[in-house]
């Protein structure tokens, strides 16, 4: 728990830097690269694929995919992305049918195409006209209610929420995981209304709060099962105490990308 508590000390600050403060291009490579090193713990580290030029392919495509993102007006260029994504994947298949499986083509888009780009949604909304205001709100859903779903479960839980998939995880965990992330989003809501004047529906806020926090479960259960099934623990150990980056980052495949919709057509502020 401490190495866990430590490494989330030291890379808070990193992450505020780096949405707050850095220049948003910036934003999107390092997100470009952690989407790539992603589809890589997905695709080899699992052995679900085994081609390491497959591999590569889709970890280009991730990292391209975050690139695109940071230039969203240009929707052209992604629909030639996924063209050639396809091509090159099925290419493959043509190549040696024998050992590629459509099984691995569908890993290599899930991987290299359909996470990233649930993931990117951090950089579209970086993007937005206050972007760098809301940036935040993913992050303050997820964190919060991985966080709280881990210190209530561990003291007070009893109740397995799917024993099969995560054994850890507790009904009394996901409750305090929306308390968390309900309070956090009530928190942020009262910053950008009191010390930022924007104009903020408070309702709004508790829904972001306790959907996320759902959603965000979910998410962390899919790529759960994705490790029971191949017999991992964690999907790296980049980041001591956390795993890999989908471990981190895991709930935030939907999150990040419901909170995008959100305040897009239910906006927490009012410009």
């Amino acid at each position: 728990m401490k190495t866990r508590i430590l490494t989330a000390a030291i890379l808070v600050p990193i992450l505020l830097l780096l949405v707050l403060v850095a220049p948003k291009s910036v934003a999107a490579v390092v997100l470009g690269i952690l989407l790539a090193i992603g589809a890589y713990e997905l695709l080899y580290r699992t052995k679900l694929v085994q081609r390491p030029r497959m591999v590569l392919v889709s970890a280009a495509m991730a990292f391209a995919v975050s690139i695109w993102s940071y230039f969203s007006s240009i929707h052209a260029y992604f629909i030639f992305l996924i063209m050639a994504f396809f091509m090159v994947m099925y290419a493959e298949m043509m190549l040696d049918h024998v050992k590629v499986h459509l099984d691995m083509v569908g890993m290599c888009f899930v991987g290299g195409l359909i996470i990233p780009y649930l993931l990117s949604a951090l950089v579209r909304i970086l993007m937005m006209n206050i972007g760098r205001y809301v940036i935040l709100i993913p992050f303050v859903v997820a964190f919060l209610s991985d966080t709280g779903a881990y210190f209530v479960g561990t003291k007070y839980g009893k109740h397995k929420l799917s024993p099969v998939v995560s054994p850890n995880k507790t009904i009394e965990g996901l409750l305090g995981g929306l308390a968390f992330s309900t309070v956090g989003m009530l928190l942020y809501a009262i910053i950008l209304d009191w010390p930022l004047k924007f104009d903020v529906n408070y309702g709004l806020a508790l829904l972001y709060g306790v959907v996320g926090s759902l959603v965000g479960t979910f998410g962390d259960l899919c790529f759960s099962v994705v490790k029971r099934q191949t017999g991992m623990k964690d999907y790296g150990n980049l980041i001591p105490g956390h795993g890999g980056v989908l471990d981190r980052l895991d709930s935030l495949v939907l999150v990040a990308p419901l909170m995008e919709a959100f305040l897009l057509t239910i906006p927490l502020v009012v410009v």
